[in-house]
């Protein structure tokens, strides 16, 4: 028996299991040995988008710029149009299906940014164990840093088909990872602990999932109150934790009623007439949570036109890394002006987190 008839087998149990009390370990236990077998199958190969953490042979795409953002979505919705109307790439275009058949790169320029967008073959049903090109879309769906959802106005509800898809190589959209941490000991079996109380998990179930990961003594901490899914997705190691923007195209052909009535939260466009084009780049760069960093020689001004562009949570150390590959090396302190400073010039360590608006400046040691 295959890894996916084995994963389907133990999802028929679970699907034909009651959920109660009394049955919740045992569904614990098969989302554990589900997520396992997946795990099995999401590889890391060795050419692909971003170089780790694929999950299937990806297309060979360099990242540029300062983000990068994938677009996904069933065949024919508009991938391509829109991509021209961002970017102003010639991507073909037609009304068939399947026109684009590799991965096409473009890049967009907004608020000081260069982001890049790739446009991705159509995802056909079944793509995460492999229909169509399913698994190379997915694999640099998982190292992007934000997917953009594009669906027809006439198929709002392949929605939850597309997510599923993506949730099933491990891609976790608009998600954060969940505040857990599990150290491995010699000996002394699983020690529980717990900043807060856990009401959606218990001592066995907690011990069950990490026992079918063949870890039988260590020490776990949960600073969050988290459920059983999210506790096998920490422990599957795998996840990838993605911002999305959902987009709905050719929004012209139907009536506002008809948009009011949708769920769901997403911007409504037309690429083929470029309308609401402004609003998707806003809402692009929102997501991607960039911040503006404004560099300054130690004994000059700053340069206020061309900031670096970071993302939320950057530190020194990766401003450095961005500058320069050996300016972390060579580090000896920052000083910081804005946002983020206690008082103009605060003097700064690598593990400083900078916050938008901010000014640096970085001292190296001598000789």
């Amino acid at each position: 028996m295959g890894l996916h008839e084995k994963i389907k087998e133990l999802e028929d149990e679970m699907a034909r299991t009651q959920k109660n009390k009394a049955t919740e370990f045992h569904i614990g236990m098969l989302k554990a040995k589900i997520a396992k077998l997946k795990r099995s199958i999401i590889e890391t190969p060795k050419k692909s988008f971003g170089g780790k953490g694929g999950g299937g042979s990806g297309f060979d795409v360099k990242k540029s710029g300062d983000a990068t953002v994938v677009f996904i979505g069933l065949p024919s919705v508009g991938k391509s149009t829109l991509l021209n109307a961002l970017t102003g790439a010639k991507s073909k275009t037609a009304s068939y299906a399947f026109t684009t058949l590799t991965c096409i790169p473009g890049v967009m320029e907004h608020r000081g940014a260069q982001i890049q967008l790739l446009d991705l073959p159509g995802i056909i049903a079944g793509a995460k164990t492999g229909k169509g090109r399913g698994r190379e879309v997915l694999a640099v769906a998982r190292n992007a840093d934000l997917i953009l959802i594009i669906l027809d106005v006439f198929e709002p509800n392949m929605l939850s088909a597309i997510k599923d898809e993506l949730s099933g190589i491990g891609i976790r959209l608009d998600q954060k990872p969940p505040q857990i941490n599990l150290t491995k000991k010699e000996r002394g079996g699983i020690e529980i602990n717990a900043t807060i109380k856990l009401t959606k998990l218990n001592e066995k179930m907690i011990t069950g999932v990490i026992n079918e990961y063949g870890i039988h003594n260590g020490s776990i901490v949960f600073r969050e109150d988290v459920s059983i899914d999210q506790l096998v997705d920490y422990m599957a190691a795998n996840r990838r934790y993605v911002n999305s923007v959902t987009v709905l195209n050719k929004t012209d052909l139907v009536s506002e009623e008809y948009l009011r009535s949708l769920k769901f939260p997403f911007i409504p466009i037309s690429a083929d007439r470029n309308l609401n084009i402004n609003a998707l780049k806003d809402a692009i760069y929102d997501r991607l949570e960039m911040i503006r960093i404004y560099t300054k020689p130690r004994m000059g001004e700053a340069d206020m036109k061309k900031p670096m562009m970071m993302r939320t949570g950057a530190t020194v150390a990766d401003a450095c890394a961005k500058l320069h590959r050996d300016l972390v090396r060579d580090f000896k302190y920052s000083q910081i002006w804005g946002p983020s400073a206690k008082f103009p010039g605060q003097k700064a360590g690598l593990d400083h987190t900078l916050k938008d608006g901010d000014v640096i400046t970085i001292v190296k040691k001598q000789g």
